[in-house]
């Protein structure tokens, strides 16, 4: 089944992201969400937007597949990064609408886009890789002191603190918090703001913020799998 929705509205790539049940991030999930971002920049997309199914964002990564042990394991967990990173320096603006819960994986889901607005609901929020006995990769780490609070820092990554949605807005993990029912209505509004900038400016002044992280991801990427 189909688990990311594509649609191309006022030069904006909106990816929904649906499994029907956790939105959790699997080897056929990974290989969608890179295929709808192929098809958002074959359609020269100038913003992209990428939403969860009502109530959840993204659980994180599929446990059952990341359990498997050995290559298995390796290639979801750097084909992962893989994405983090192509978010984190892609040169169109990307607006994340966090719907629900985004827990482990699904949090850096929210710390790699430019922009991220929350859904106000009793949603669950944060990196709790450590409460499930997981060292967060060094990819995790590197996301997380660019984007979260320093105030946050060690509660939110090395003590594994789960936040609510205004909670998420002070560690970080989101920019704003929009009325109730009006996910949707913000998301189209800052996907056109942002569609408006100059997409040449915005992304050479994306890789250069950017491109020291990125750096040392990628030369951590062996270690971190």
């Amino acid at each position: 089944m189909a688990r990311i929705g594509y649609a191309l509205r006022s030069d904006a790539a909106y990816l929904t992201w649906d499994d029907g049940k956790a939105n959790a991030v699997s080897s056929p999930t990974l290989i969608e969400l890179n295929e709808a971002l192929d098809r958002a920049e074959s359609d020269s997309a100038r913003a992209i937007v990428l939403t969860g199914r009502p109530g959840v964002y993204c659980a994180g990564f599929d446990l059952k597949e990341l359990g498997s042990g050995g290559d298995a394991t390796r290639k979801l967990v750097r084909t992962g990064a893989e994405l983090l990173i192509r978010l984190y320096e892609c040169p169109t603006p990307i607006v994340a609408g966090c719907t629900g819960h985004a827990l482990g994986m699904g949090a850096l889901l929210l710390l790699a886009p430019d922009v991220r607005i929350g859904d106000p609901g009793p949603h669950k929020i944060g990196l709790n890789e450590v409460a499930i006995s997981l060292a967060l990769p060094t990819f995790g780490t590197e996301l997380a002191m660019e984007r979260l609070s320093r105030r946050h820092l060690t509660r939110a990554v090395q003590l594994a603190e789960i936040y609510d949605p205004v909670g998420a807005v002070d560690a970080g993990y989101l920019d704003r918090v929009c009325p109730s029912g009006g996910l949707e209505a913000a998301l189209e509004a800052e996907a056109a703001r942002l569609a408006a900038l100059s997409g040449p400016a915005h992304g050479r002044t994306k890789q250069r913020l950017h491109a020291a992280t990125i750096k040392r991801i990628r030369a951590s990427l062996d270690e971190a799998v």
